[in-house]
């Protein structure tokens, strides 16, 4: 989805320069979440709460009416029950804009509930499946492996066209490395207390993942996905080299090598 504000067009039911934020919604704009960082603090407006829900649930309604709106997968009774509006939930958002030269080209990120999105943070609607589904999707999303793909499609915009054309791996549901990369991902997305009930359906905890951990966490995370792709270790290692010029790849290759060479003894 194509964000819930246009950020030209959508400024009139955005707050720019409010006297206090506090009550208020943030609006996002692209840098205002980063991989496993779902808040820089950067903010590209803000937003009534009241106001923008009935803007949101309004066009939600009318949307769902058109055959070729997302919203029209939706059940009559969701899309009538305003409290399933997206904002009001975790979702995974990505940013639009990106280059193959940037250090990493998808950024996506599982946002926050109550948080509004510009056009330049689209977000991916949930239609089908769970939680778990949505943590395992931001783990492959946010990996190293997919993200050398992107780089080779991607010039300046993540257009819906290019993210609907990744190669998701689609293992079984009671696959063990499905179950780990949803356990390490959503340990790493659920960051605090106001993912409490997506990750209770998820099954992890709250705030768990130090910093000084999270680099393990990730590495895993990896080295799993790669396995997913069917991937040899000589074609991990090339993933690496190749990924981005003059980048320090050495360190985190031999963590990732690590636990993928533990997968293959298991």
């Amino acid at each position: 989805m194509q964000g819930d504000l246009n950020a030209t067009t959508g400024r009139p039911h955005m707050i720019l320069e409010p006297v206090t934020s506090d009550e208020l919604w943030p609006v996002y704009k692209g840098a205002s979440f980063n991989l496993w960082m779902p808040d820089t603090a950067e903010r590209y407006a803000f937003a009534d709460p009241r106001l923008i829900t009935e803007v949101l649930q309004r066009r939600r309604v009318a949307s769902s009416r058109r055959r070729n709106s997302a919203f029209a997968e939706l059940p009559h009774a969701t899309v009538d029950d305003v409290s399933t509006l997206p904002c009001m939930h975790p979702r995974i958002s990505y940013r639009r804009i990106a280059r193959a030269t940037d250090s990493r080209t998808l950024i996506a990120a599982l946002v926050p509930p109550n948080v509004i999105l510009t056009d330049k943070a689209a977000y991916l609607l949930r239609t089908t499946g769970d939680q778990t589904a949505e943590a395992y999707l931001i783990g492959v999303l946010s990996s190293i492996p997919l993200d050398w793909f992107a780089r080779r499609i991607v010039e300046v915009q993540v257009d819906f066209h290019v993210i609907n054309s990744f190669p998701i791996p689609r293992p079984v549901l009671d696959d063990s490395r499905r179950s780990r990369i949803v356990e390490l991902s959503g340990r790493l997305a659920a960051v605090d207390d106001r993912y409490a009930d997506w990750a209770e359906a998820v099954g992890v905890p709250v705030g768990s993942v130090s910093e000084e951990a999270k680099p393990e966490l990730i590495a895993e995370l990896d080295a799993l996905v790669a396995d997913l792709y069917g991937l040899e270790r000589d074609d991990v290692i090339h993933i690496f080299e190749t990924f981005h010029r003059g980048w320090d790849y050495e360190p985190r290759l031999e963590k990732v090598l690590g636990y993928f060479d533990a997968i293959g003894r298991g």
